[in-house]
């Protein structure tokens, strides 16, 4: 402990230093009421929204907004944070009015460190699960209103985005469908139109397909096929006419079957007729006939991606909707910000105090390491404990020098009576 080894050794310390210690005390109460007194007290006020799940389940319509609520609600505290939104708060509500020698970007920059964002996890989901079921938003201010008046206003904004940017991100969802089917349409027409054209071109008028035509052909010649099996029994059922029967009944008989058999014959000239007009329709090249297929295999992709389109289409009129009507997951404020009471920042007088008893501390420290660069044994006690050795006399300070009068000391003496100066005793004349 170097030379105090006792409360004896500490008081004398106080008293030689004593100067010194008052000097470091007085010096520190005054820096620490200033300080004090320079200190801004501050507010705190939060506004809590909580994250509401879709009146409506996803299994019966779902919303055509994807992602988490964590990435939009990140997106959108980036957009409140822009020097843009800033700047606009601090000029509605005149922030910082007293901050004059500040510019606008330091501004801006106080109050982005004066507000906190924060969001709670829904249970189950975790720290990385995307899911946020409750939103904190915090403002620390010089006044209380405008604590509250900044915690509510970055909320409001907050709510406002977020509903904006589902209704924004739905309607582009409906509007690109709309379009790609409006496009897809016209396309088609454009096929249509084209094939139309290249069957003019080609004499290919008869409605149907290559391969319709080729299976009608078959079918006449089934017909044909049947028509000839017929004629066949007719006239054997004439000869067998003509050998058994007698001449008045074979008569009339032959009449009845060279009555069918003409029936058969215009039937067979009627399928012959169409069928040779279908053959005559189908020989074509076989470059045309690739043709044909082509526009035919792209008109039925065509058609199979518009239908996919409008079933899409529908799904995202039925999630702009949902946008619109405030059915799908929406910002609620389950309590909103109220003024601050009091301040969150320490006290002023609890400053001073703790000012106070720093200098006390300081002051005796310094005294302390004063000693121990003028290390000097002033007491008996002091001697025997460092060298050990016992004095037998031990002689006081005197101080030889003589007492300078002090100003006080003359103004009173002045006002004595009877006194007469002269020279002080034991002094030589």
């Amino acid at each position: 402990m170097g030379p105090i080894h006792s409360l004896d050794d500490f008081v004398d310390m106080v008293r030689r230093r004593i100067w010194l210690i008052l000097a470091v005390i007085a010096l520190g109460c005054v820096a620490s009421v200033f300080y004090a007194l320079q200190t801004q007290h501050m507010y705190r006020s939060s506004e809590v929204i909580q994250v509401a799940q879709p009146k409506i389940a996803d299994d019966l319509a779902k919303s055509t907004v994807d992602g988490s609520a964590a990435q939009r609600l990140q997106l959108i505290e980036q957009r409140l944070m822009t020097r843009a939104v800033l700047s606009e708060i601090i000029d509605t509500y005149g922030l910082y009015a007293d901050l004059t020698a500040l510019t606008r970007t330091e501004l801006t920059d106080l109050l982005r460190l004066a507000v906190r964002i924060e969001g709670v996890a829904a249970a189950g989901q975790g720290s990385g699960g995307g899911a946020v079921s409750v939103l904190t938003i915090t403002a620390e201010m010089p006044t209380a209103l405008q604590a509250q008046q900044v915690a509510h206003e970055f909320a409001k904004r907050t709510i406002d985005l977020s509903n904006e940017t589902r209704i924004e991100l739905a309607r582009e969802t409906l509007d690109f469908f709309a379009a790609r089917e409006n496009a897809l349409s016209a396309e088609i027409l454009k096929v249509e139109d084209a094939l139309a054209q290249f069957r003019l071109e080609n004499d290919l008028s008869l409605p149907g397909s290559v391969e319709f035509r080729r299976a009608e052909i078959a079918t006449i010649n089934d017909g044909l096929l049947n028509i000839a099996r017929e004629r066949i029994q007719i006239e054997r059922a004439a000869d067998l006419a003509r050998r058994n029967e007698r001449k008045a009944t074979a008569e009339r008989l032959l009449a009845d079957y060279n009555e069918q058999l003409a029936t058969l014959d215009a039937q067979r000239d009627l399928l012959e007729n169409y069928k040779a007009e279908l053959e005559a329709s189908i020989e074509t090249s076989p470059e045309i006939d690739r043709q044909v297929g082509a526009f035919e295999r792209q008109l039925e992709q065509m058609r199979n991606e518009l239908e996919r389109i409008v079933t899409a289409r529908t799904e995202a009129e039925v999630g702009y909707r949902l946008e619109t009507q405030n059915q799908s997951e929406r910002l609620t404020v389950i309590e909103p910000a109220e003024v601050p009471d009091y301040p969150f920042t320490g006290s002023r007088k609890k400053l001073a105090l703790m000012g106070a008893v720093a200098s006390v501390g300081a002051a005796l420290a310094l005294a302390f390491l004063m000693d121990l660069r003028h290390p000097v044994l002033r007491t008996a006690a002091q001697m025997e404990r460092e060298l050990g050795i016992k004095p037998v006399v031990s002689v006081p300070f005197l101080d030889t020098r003589p007492r300078r009068r002090t100003l006080w000391s003359r103004l009173r003496g002045l006002f004595r009576p009877g006194k007469i100066d002269g020279p002080a005793p034991g002094s030589a004349p």
